[in-house]
């Protein structure tokens, strides 16, 4: 059987001591380029892999990030995932993923278990994790962060926007471009509680503004562009009238525009279709659509910072929000 390869074997192939190839396996800053390139070319060369696990022991944390995402098939957390990636990128340290599919049992799950990892810190999504959730995020001293939402107290960090404001700032928007009759159509509120919350925010506002929500249709299940097409077909079935309908995203606003197409609904003259993201899809589709473009990549990246920064320092300071605005486009 081969002898298992060591950072003794890397040190030795690339000249530099044991500690300087441990310091440059790790991505420490302080360590020359030259150095580092050396230590990394002998460890390809001789196959090192390394023992993270004894790492992690030895410093009471490991080099991996944990990121907790309630869905992969959405693009929104793709792309915050890359900008996670690209921010870490050359530290040293390695984002571990894990999918809630938005149930919070699952999330827990996931949270405790990647603890037990020791990782460097973690990435949740929003901040409406259960009691259990939260007890193991607020009894743990490493770094947290919570992306998307900053409707609440953190943990440690949150990074993203208002969800309430982002709908209130919709709603503003279409009544003051004329639209008075309004419906709305849904997909999964009773999970995506930040869909949930954006839809009564959305729906107070236009109360207050004099032009009550006229009628909604709302399913169960994923949204997709499937449910928004025959949601938008079973809405205008019984509110023909209606001038303006908001989403509870890009993808069921998509599907309202095949209804609409299909039914020579003229969008976005007769009615115009809102949902939220500004996913790029909608560059490419044969009717423009109102949305609102939130900082996908950006709230990525500076959650990713802030776990850097974080890292830095031995205690946390106190919760902290780093908002990020989003941007309404009409059409």
């Amino acid at each position: 059987m081969p002898r298992k390869v060591t950072l003794a074997d890397v040190a030795a192939a690339a000249g530099v001591s044991k500690m300087t190839a441990s310091r440059a396996m790790r991505g420490a800053k302080d360590v020359s380029q030259k150095n580092l390139d050396k230590v990394r070319k002998a460890a390809q060369d001789i196959g090192y892999v390394g023992n993270h696990v004894a790492a992690s022991l030895s410093n009471n944390r490991s080099d991996l990030i944990g990121v907790v995402v309630p869905s992969l098939s959405n693009i929104v957390f793709s792309e915050v995932m890359s900008g996670i990636e690209r921010a870490i990128d050359g530290t040293g340290f390695q984002p571990v993923f894990g999918v809630t599919d938005y149930d919070t049992e699952k999330e827990y799950d996931i949270v405790r278990r990647m603890l037990s990892w020791r990782p460097a810190g973690l990435i949740v999504t929003g901040l409406d994790q259960s009691d259990a959730t939260l007890r193991l995020l607020q009894e743990d001293s490493l770094p947290v962060v919570q992306i998307m939402d900053t409707d609440g107290t953190p943990v440690d960090v949150s990074v993203g926007f208002s969800q309430d404001n982002a709908a209130e700032e919709m709603a503003k928007a279409l009544v003051a471009s004329g639209r008075r009759r309004i419906g709305y159509v849904g997909c999964n509120l009773d999970q995506d509680t930040r869909a949930a919350r954006r839809r009564i925010r959305f729906a107070q506002t236009l109360e207050e503004l004099g032009h009550p929500l006229i009628g909604e249709e709302i399913a169960d299940g994923m949204s997709s562009v499937a449910a928004g097409r025959w949601l938008t077909s079973a809405l205008l079935e019984r509110h023909p009238d209606l001038d303006c309908i908001y989403y509870s995203n890009d993808d069921m606003a998509a599907g309202g525009l095949f209804h609409c197409m299909g039914n020579n609904i003229k969008v976005p003259e007769k009615v115009v279709l809102a949902g939220f993201n500004g996913l790029d899809l909608l560059t490419s589709l044969p009717a423009p659509i109102a949305t609102t473009r939130t900082p996908r990549d950006q709230i990525g990246r500076r959650a990713a910072e802030a776990i850097l920064d974080r890292l830095n320092r031995t205690e946390r300071d106190g919760p902290t929000v780093i908002e990020l605005a989003p941007e309404i486009r009409l059409p």
